[in-house]
Protein backbone atom coordinates (compact mmCIF):
# COMPACT_ATOMS: atom_id res chain seq x y z
CA UNK A 1 0.00 0.00 0.00
CA UNK A 2 1.21 3.27 -1.20
CA UNK A 3 1.54 6.59 1.52
CA UNK A 4 -2.01 8.36 1.60
CA UNK A 5 -3.80 5.42 -0.04
CA UNK A 6 -6.35 4.32 2.46
CA UNK A 7 -7.09 7.53 2.89
CA UNK A 8 -8.19 7.72 -0.49
CA UNK A 9 -10.29 5.27 -0.42
CA UNK A 10 -11.62 6.42 2.50
CA UNK A 11 -12.37 9.33 1.48
CA UNK A 12 -13.90 8.37 -2.31
CA UNK A 13 -16.88 6.67 0.81
CA UNK A 14 -18.01 10.15 2.16
CA UNK A 15 -17.96 13.83 1.89
CA UNK A 16 -14.81 14.95 0.58
CA UNK A 17 -12.57 17.29 2.58
CA UNK A 18 -10.10 19.59 1.44
CA UNK A 19 -7.49 18.07 0.12
CA UNK A 20 -4.93 21.23 1.92
CA UNK A 21 -2.30 20.49 -0.83
CA UNK A 22 -2.52 16.38 -1.15
CA UNK A 23 -2.68 15.45 2.75
CA UNK A 24 -6.01 14.83 2.71
CA UNK A 25 -6.09 16.18 6.38
CA UNK A 26 -9.52 17.50 7.61
CA UNK A 27 -8.29 21.01 8.76
CA UNK A 28 -11.80 22.68 9.72
CA UNK A 29 -14.74 21.52 11.87
CA UNK A 30 -16.80 22.60 8.40
CA UNK A 31 -14.86 19.96 7.20
CA UNK A 32 -15.20 17.69 10.26
CA UNK A 33 -19.46 18.31 10.11
CA UNK A 34 -19.59 17.52 6.49
CA UNK A 35 -17.83 14.02 6.48
CA UNK A 36 -19.48 12.85 9.93
CA UNK A 37 -22.95 14.77 9.63
CA UNK A 38 -25.38 15.78 12.52
CA UNK A 39 -25.60 13.94 16.42
CA UNK A 40 -28.58 12.06 16.32
CA UNK A 41 -31.22 12.94 18.92
CA UNK A 42 -30.01 10.28 21.64
CA UNK A 43 -26.57 11.10 21.38
CA UNK A 44 -27.06 14.38 22.78
CA UNK A 45 -29.90 13.69 25.19
CA UNK A 46 -27.91 10.87 26.78
CA UNK A 47 -25.26 13.77 28.26
CA UNK A 48 -26.02 15.18 31.51
CA UNK A 49 -24.41 17.18 33.93
CA UNK A 50 -24.86 14.69 37.32
CA UNK A 51 -24.63 11.39 38.51
CA UNK A 52 -28.42 10.08 37.94
CA UNK A 53 -29.45 6.75 39.26
CA UNK A 54 -29.22 4.51 36.47
CA UNK A 55 -25.18 6.11 35.84
CA UNK A 56 -24.69 5.06 39.71
CA UNK A 57 -25.73 1.49 38.77
CA UNK A 58 -22.98 1.63 36.05
CA UNK A 59 -20.26 2.80 37.97
CA UNK A 60 -20.91 0.98 41.38
CA UNK A 61 -21.14 -2.02 38.63
CA UNK A 62 -17.20 -1.18 37.33
CA UNK A 63 -13.50 -2.70 38.50
CA UNK A 64 -11.94 -1.04 35.87
CA UNK A 65 -11.29 2.97 34.39
CA UNK A 66 -8.77 5.07 32.69
CA UNK A 67 -8.53 8.53 34.27
CA UNK A 68 -7.15 11.18 31.34
CA UNK A 69 -5.46 14.42 32.36
CA UNK A 70 -3.40 17.11 30.74
CA UNK A 71 0.06 19.16 32.33
CA UNK A 72 2.87 20.84 31.25
CA UNK A 73 4.53 18.07 30.14
CA UNK A 74 1.82 16.38 28.22
CA UNK A 75 -1.07 14.25 28.46
CA UNK A 76 -1.86 10.79 30.16
CA UNK A 77 -3.99 8.33 30.49
CA UNK A 78 -3.70 5.50 33.31
CA UNK A 79 -5.62 2.41 34.64
CA UNK A 80 -7.44 2.12 37.78
CA UNK A 81 -9.00 -0.71 39.25
CA UNK A 82 -9.93 -2.50 42.21
CA UNK A 83 -13.21 -4.08 43.18
CA UNK A 84 -16.62 -3.54 41.53
CA UNK A 85 -17.92 -0.43 43.06
CA UNK A 86 -14.14 0.60 44.08
CA UNK A 87 -15.24 4.33 42.88
CA UNK A 88 -17.32 6.04 45.22
CA UNK A 89 -20.44 7.80 44.33
CA UNK A 90 -20.49 10.88 47.09
CA UNK A 91 -23.02 12.80 45.89
CA UNK A 92 -24.85 13.30 42.41
CA UNK A 93 -21.85 15.52 41.36
CA UNK A 94 -19.11 14.33 43.18
CA UNK A 95 -17.42 10.99 43.05
CA UNK A 96 -14.11 9.57 45.63
CA UNK A 97 -11.42 7.58 43.38
CA UNK A 98 -8.86 5.76 45.81
CA UNK A 99 -5.38 5.93 44.34
CA UNK A 100 -3.98 2.81 45.47
CA UNK A 101 -0.24 1.90 45.73
CA UNK A 102 1.88 1.76 42.26
CA UNK A 103 4.88 2.83 40.44
CA UNK A 104 5.32 6.11 41.75
CA UNK A 105 5.52 7.89 38.71
CA UNK A 106 2.32 9.49 39.83
CA UNK A 107 1.63 11.37 36.37
CA UNK A 108 -2.03 11.54 36.96
CA UNK A 109 -1.67 13.16 40.08
CA UNK A 110 0.91 15.50 39.22
CA UNK A 111 -1.02 16.82 36.14
CA UNK A 112 -4.68 17.34 38.30
CA UNK A 113 -2.15 19.78 40.24
CA UNK A 114 -1.51 21.68 37.57
CA UNK A 115 -5.08 21.30 35.29
CA UNK A 116 -7.87 19.39 37.17
CA UNK A 117 -9.52 18.86 34.06
CA UNK A 118 -10.25 15.31 34.20
CA UNK A 119 -11.94 12.76 31.48
CA UNK A 120 -12.75 9.25 33.19
CA UNK A 121 -14.05 6.05 30.98
CA UNK A 122 -15.79 3.00 32.83
CA UNK A 123 -15.40 -0.54 32.01
CA UNK A 124 -17.85 -2.99 33.56
CA UNK A 125 -16.82 -6.39 32.49
CA UNK A 126 -18.98 -8.37 30.10
CA UNK A 127 -21.14 -5.15 29.23
CA UNK A 128 -20.54 -3.74 25.98
CA UNK A 129 -21.86 -0.19 27.18
CA UNK A 130 -19.37 2.30 28.99
CA UNK A 131 -19.36 5.31 30.88
CA UNK A 132 -17.30 8.38 30.04
CA UNK A 133 -17.22 10.97 32.89
CA UNK A 134 -15.80 14.01 32.58
CA UNK A 135 -14.91 17.08 35.40
CA UNK A 136 -12.41 18.81 37.65
CA UNK A 137 -10.26 16.81 40.21
CA UNK A 138 -8.48 18.01 43.67
CA UNK A 139 -6.32 15.18 45.87
CA UNK A 140 -7.25 14.59 49.11
CA UNK A 141 -5.32 12.78 52.03
CA UNK A 142 -7.66 13.58 54.25
CA UNK A 143 -6.79 10.59 57.22
CA UNK A 144 -11.09 9.73 57.97
CA UNK A 145 -11.73 9.45 53.80
CA UNK A 146 -8.47 7.74 53.33
CA UNK A 147 -9.53 5.13 56.12
CA UNK A 148 -12.65 4.94 54.61
CA UNK A 149 -11.53 3.44 51.61
CA UNK A 150 -8.61 0.71 53.76
CA UNK A 151 -8.40 -2.85 51.76
CA UNK A 152 -6.59 -5.68 54.48
CA UNK A 153 -6.21 -2.87 57.17
CA UNK A 154 -4.19 -0.50 54.16
CA UNK A 155 -5.64 3.23 53.60
CA UNK A 156 -6.05 4.78 50.25
CA UNK A 157 -2.35 7.06 49.40
CA UNK A 158 -4.88 9.60 48.83
CA UNK A 159 -8.18 10.06 46.97
CA UNK A 160 -9.12 11.97 43.72
CA UNK A 161 -12.18 13.76 44.39
CA UNK A 162 -14.09 14.32 40.64
CA UNK A 163 -16.54 17.03 40.30
CA UNK A 164 -19.13 15.72 37.81
CA UNK A 165 -19.69 18.31 35.14
CA UNK A 166 -20.84 15.59 32.28
CA UNK A 167 -21.53 11.78 32.55
CA UNK A 168 -23.05 10.00 29.52
CA UNK A 169 -22.65 5.82 28.27
CA UNK A 170 -21.17 5.15 25.51
CA UNK A 171 -22.77 2.99 22.62
CA UNK A 172 -21.13 -0.73 22.14
CA UNK A 173 -19.91 -0.81 19.01
CA UNK A 174 -15.89 -0.61 20.20
CA UNK A 175 -16.70 -3.57 22.41
CA UNK A 176 -18.62 -5.73 20.00
CA UNK A 177 -15.89 -4.86 17.14
CA UNK A 178 -13.07 -5.79 19.58
CA UNK A 179 -14.84 -9.03 21.06
CA UNK A 180 -12.95 -7.33 23.98
CA UNK A 181 -15.09 -9.97 26.62
CA UNK A 182 -14.72 -12.88 24.31
CA UNK A 183 -12.61 -14.99 26.27
CA UNK A 184 -11.97 -17.01 22.98
CA UNK A 185 -10.48 -13.90 21.35
CA UNK A 186 -7.70 -13.33 24.72
CA UNK A 187 -4.31 -13.71 24.09
CA UNK A 188 -1.99 -16.26 26.15
CA UNK A 189 0.38 -13.50 27.80
CA UNK A 190 3.09 -15.37 26.19
CA UNK A 191 2.93 -14.32 23.00
CA UNK A 192 4.37 -11.14 23.80
CA UNK A 193 7.36 -9.73 25.34
CA UNK A 194 7.34 -9.81 28.98
CA UNK A 195 8.04 -7.25 31.38
CA UNK A 196 11.12 -8.30 32.24
CA UNK A 197 12.34 -8.65 28.44
CA UNK A 198 11.40 -4.97 27.98
CA UNK A 199 13.00 -3.52 30.84
CA UNK A 200 16.19 -5.53 30.20
CA UNK A 201 16.06 -3.87 26.76
CA UNK A 202 16.01 -0.69 28.16
CA UNK A 203 18.14 -0.71 30.42
CA UNK A 204 20.67 -3.86 30.14
CA UNK A 205 23.04 -2.58 32.74
CA UNK A 206 20.45 -2.56 35.56
CA UNK A 207 17.57 -5.10 35.16
CA UNK A 208 17.95 -8.68 34.45
CA UNK A 209 14.84 -10.09 33.13
CA UNK A 210 14.47 -13.67 34.50
CA UNK A 211 15.41 -12.38 37.89
CA UNK A 212 12.47 -9.73 37.32
CA UNK A 213 10.05 -12.05 35.77
CA UNK A 214 11.01 -14.42 38.37
CA UNK A 215 9.90 -11.75 40.87
CA UNK A 216 7.38 -9.99 39.75
CA UNK A 217 3.85 -12.22 40.49
CA UNK A 218 4.61 -12.21 44.16
CA UNK A 219 5.82 -8.43 44.48
CA UNK A 220 2.31 -7.71 42.58
CA UNK A 221 0.49 -9.17 45.25
CA UNK A 222 2.54 -7.98 48.30
CA UNK A 223 1.87 -4.27 47.24
CA UNK A 224 -1.91 -4.16 45.41
CA UNK A 225 -2.70 -2.15 48.98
Amino acid sequence: MVPGQLGEVEMSTSASASTNGGTHTITTLEELQARYGTPMHTSLAKEIDHVNAHYRAMIEASSFLTIATCGPEGLDCSPRGDAAGFVRVADEKTLLIPDRPGNNRIDSLRNILRDPRVGLLFLIPGVGETLRVNGRAEISVDPSLLESFAVNGKPARSVVVVRVEAVYFHCPKAIVRSQLWNPDKHRARGELPSAGQILATLSPDKVDAADYDRALPGRVQATLY
